[in-house]
């Protein structure tokens, strides 16, 4: 859960002016933020916070519980963004399958390659904010929704399934699926770079390959359970096969790699923050209505 939620209810129950004006500017800032990792575009996400935040003003004082208040922010904040999408023509609607995640025979061949992240290959990385949000935005939106309030707004499985109204399961293979979609996209970006490396003169380095590299079939039997591995949600026998198979497959190795380094980028991804002009001009159409959330503190 977001601390900054915690510190609105805590304020929130003070019933006072300057108390509500600070838990709005938390709410704010965690509306704004979520909203552009959703939507992708500025005047979207401002949109969203500032109507999120008019409607909510007149209920926040009846919130004594912060997971309450999450789950009904995000809620409405997410029924928001996917009317935005809905509207332009550019939103995708296509279903993510593993088959289509799962690497190919060129790939592994690439995997195999690779090895394991170096210097140069995470200074590569280095400038993949960017990239990130890119990948992202790629994303259906019912499986950015999902990647979104679990890696990177660091909500638990639980609490995305009440917000979407998905079941656990639904949410974890969704989550899944996300996460090795902005894996590849990545990916791919990398091997794009590597490619102008080359053109530029840099030798290519050549491919060896071994039986580990020709196995998909006992790959593809373990690919789905990767999220629930790296987040500790499998039974110990599980796991005992997923590690035998992973220590004598070089390409599953670098990309497990892979996967744990474009999770670890999501969860520490930076938040974008709402411009100076606008947040001002929010504070004061949300007070003209305080009068309204005083009447209701009263009752």
């Amino acid at each position: 859960m977001r601390r900054e939620i915690e510190q609105a209810v805590a304020l929130l129950a003070k019933k006072d002016e300057h108390s509500i004006e600070e838990a709005l500017e938390l709410l704010q800032g965690t509306v704004f933020s979520f909203s552009m990792k959703v939507c992708g575009q500025r005047e979207d996400a401002e949109d969203t916070m500032q109507e999120v935040l008019v409607k909510s003003l007149p209920h926040l004082p009846r919130f004594d519980s912060p997971r309450a208040l999450l789950v009904w922010l995000y809620r409405v904040a997410k029924n928001r963004c996917l009317m935005s999408r809905r509207r332009s023509k550019f939103a995708p609607k296509q279903d993510l399958s593993l088959d289509q995640l799962m690497p190919d025979k060129l790939e592994r061949e690439l995997l195999a390659k690779e090895g394991p992240a170096t210097p140069e290959s995470q200074a590569i990385r280095s400038e993949q904010g960017r990239r990130l949000r890119e990948a992202v935005q790629k994303l259906p939106p019912q499986y950015r929704i999902i990647l979104v309030l679990r890696d990177m707004e660091g909500l638990a499985d639980d609490e995305v399934a009440e917000i979407t109204g998905l079941k656990s399961g639904n949410v974890r293979v969704r989550l899944h699926r996300a996460r090795l979609f902005v894996r590849k996209e990545l990916a791919q970006q990398d091997s794009a770079q590597r490619a102008a490396n080359r053109a530029a003169g840099q030798p290519r380095k050549k491919v060896d390959l071994d039986e580990s590299t020709r196995r998909p079939a006992s790959c593809k039997a373990m690919f789905a359970e990767l999220s629930n591995y790296l987040d500790e949600q499998l039974d110990d026998s599980m796991c005992e096969n997923l590690e035998r198979h992973i220590d004598g497959c070089q390409p599953c190795q670098v990309f497990l790699a892979q996967l744990q380094s474009t999770i670890d980028q999501l969860r520490t991804a930076q938040d974008d923050k709402p411009r100076t002009a606008l947040a001002a001009k929010l504070r004061r159409e949300l007070f003209a209505t305080l009068s309204e959330v005083r009447t209701l503190t009263i009752r």
